[in-house]
């Protein structure tokens, strides 16, 4: 969820009209909606151990569990506020490098309590809501962009509803992978 505008991170199967053309990725504040779970992974063409907690400074790959596809930027403009667009992309959890995050927070680990940002590995923005609602046919639910300012309120994430893999160590307090 977004910790300044309270919307949390959704995508379903609706292409951008403009720009990429590929999956728009969304913000809404419905809480139990079943396109707003996303599953954590490694980077492009790596591996992870399930449950492995994430460390600070990782780099991942965020995918869409409805559509299997992931968390993704690039250099076209957002459509509402012309900043950088966010996209859903790939196959089944296969796409590019533009589907890498790093994960940026205060410890050692992505503390599950944790206020963090995501900074686009290829294009250095961050994960951002802009602010901007959409009309039609997506309607009421706001802008997702990668946006250049890092310390903005508008960058940091809180993981909320989802199914939460306790690590190995049965310590439950970090984010693991396959969660969010």
């Amino acid at each position: 969820m977004n910790v300044n505008s309270g919307v949390r991170l959704h995508s379903h199967d609706i292409k951008y009209g403009s720009g990429s053309g590929q999956q728009s990725v969304t913000g809404t504040d419905k809480q139990e909606d079943v396109n707003s779970y996303w599953q954590i992974g490694a980077k492009t063409e790596e591996q992870c151990e399930r449950g492995q907690p994430i460390k600070c400074g990782s780099t991942i790959r965020i995918t869409h569990l409805q559509t299997k596809k992931n968390l993704h930027s690039h250099h076209f403009p957002s459509p509402l506020s012309h900043n950088q667009e966010v996209s859903a992309f790939g196959k089944d959890g296969d796409g590019d490098t533009g589907d890498n995050w790093q994960i940026l927070c205060g410890g050692s680990y992505w503390d599950i309590n944790t206020n963090v940002r995501f900074k686009h590995v290829d294009t250095e923005m961050y994960l951002s809501s802009s602010g901007h609602v959409y009309g039609r046919p997506i309607q009421g639910q706001m802008e997702i962009i990668a946006s250049t300012y890092s310390s903005d309120s508008s960058v940091y994430w809180i993981a909320k509803e989802g199914i939460f893999v306790k690590p190995n160590d049965n310590d439950s307090k970090f984010i693991g992978h396959d969660e969010l």
